[in-house]
């Protein structure tokens, strides 16, 4: 079978779909990925992969919208594919259309994320609605990462048979390792009495990072790394102001670690996870510190919370408050005993229910690769 696998940015092609075609490949198919252009390319081009790369827009822009299905139809039309799986909310409904005004015999959506649960203007959240629910009129099958929202699916009739698939990471990378953590500890000059929260996203503001940087700079002697940067497609509020208040207020303590592709000696680094955010679909980064040993300071959102226990794995906050924040990396960065035990139980869970190889073939299984 021929599958095209479709998304908005090369960030998304590498990070989330990059192993769901590694495991189609594996079974025999012929896999294209097609997204818009970019330097993250490099490793799906490195493993074999045709990509091909209409100008694909995160915009609302009707012009870059219709030049985009414009181009993806074009593509379609020449490859002639047996099945479009199609991700991310404005990408997602272009390839659907595309593919439905085709022929193309079979047509699947994974959805990371209704926008519709984020916090934003009544205009915005009505109409993420109606394109999710124009969209699954053109889906056959209908996925979701969170099981929440694949009930918000059934519930708001976009598509009766919405499953959730979960997210999932390798073990075999990440992983608690006590020698890279005490290697990568001397190299940053931090102590093993010292705790380290690390936080890895990409700074726009719905990630929570004024509500953090505020409550580590509050928390006396923690130390906080950050891993992300701002994509060019990302819109919204300049985080910059902020972390330049924390560096002030933090010095040495705060690292700015920027994008990079060794997460895993981060995570095998640190003492706690964080990711405050306002809006989810199943969070990849909480998957991989949990695999990795870290107890998970998070808020009590969907997504979030599938994957964390109160208490038993880590702590939920609610989102946008940083008293309550602080609170609870105060309570972690204070107790070793407890950070160590909920660390252990967040892996076995991890281990148990959010392996990547379990994902992959459960999602390859209800697309009916």
């Amino acid at each position: 079978m021929k599958v095209a696998q479709v998304t908005n940015v090369d960030f998304s092609l590498r990070h989330f779909l990059l192993p769901l075609m590694r495991g189609a490949r594996a079974r025999g198919h012929e896999v294209v990925g097609i997204c818009a252009e970019g330097p993250l390319l490099d490793l799906p081009r490195a493993e074999g992969f045709r990509i091909l790369t209409p100008p694909l827009a995160r915009s609302l822009d009707p012009r870059a919208q219709w030049r985009a299905l414009r181009e993806l139809r074009a593509v379609m039309a020449a490859e002639r594919f047996d099945l479009v799986h199609a991700h991310m909310p404005i990408s997602g409904l272009l390839a659907r259309v595309a593919a439905r005004s085709l022929g193309v015999p079979r047509v699947a959506y994974t959805s990371h994320g209704f926008l519709f649960n984020q916090p934003g203007p009544l205009w915005r959240r009505g109409l993420s609605l109606g394109m999710e629910w124009l969209g699954g009129r053109l889906s056959d099958t209908f996925l979701t990462v969170s099981e929440e929202e694949a009930r918000d699916a059934r519930r708001l009739l976009i598509h009766r048979n919405a499953t959730a698939t979960g997210n999932g990471r390798d073990p075999a990378l990440f992983h608690p390792d006590a020698a890279t953590r005490a290697a990568l500890r001397a190299e940053l000059g931090v102590g093993e009495a010292d705790c380290v929260v690390l936080a890895v996203s990409r700074l726009v503001r719905h990630k929570g990072w004024p509500e953090l940087l505020e409550a580590a700079a509050a928390v006396p002697g923690l130390h906080l790394w950050t891993i992300g940067e701002r994509l060019a497609s990302d819109h919204g509020e300049d985080m910059a102001p902020h972390f330049r208040r924390a560096e002030a207020a933090m010095g040495a303590r705060l690292r700015r670690l920027g994008y990079r592709h060794d997460v895993a000696r981060f995570l095998q680094a640190a003492d706690i996870f964080c990711l405050p955010s306002h809006f989810e679909g199943l969070p990849m980064s909480v998957i991989e510190a949990m695999l990795s040993g870290l107890p998970i300071v998070t808020t009590d959102i969907k997504g979030c919370r599938e994957l964390v226990r109160d208490g038993g794995t880590g702590l939920l906050v609610p989102p946008r408050d940083t008293a309550r924040l602080e609170a609870a990396l105060a309570r972690l960065a204070a107790d070793p005993v407890e950070r160590r035990a909920m660390g252990e139980a967040g892996r076995l869970r991890a281990l148990d229910r959010f392996t990547e190889a379990r994902v992959v073939e459960r999602t390859l299984d209800l697309l009916g690769l």
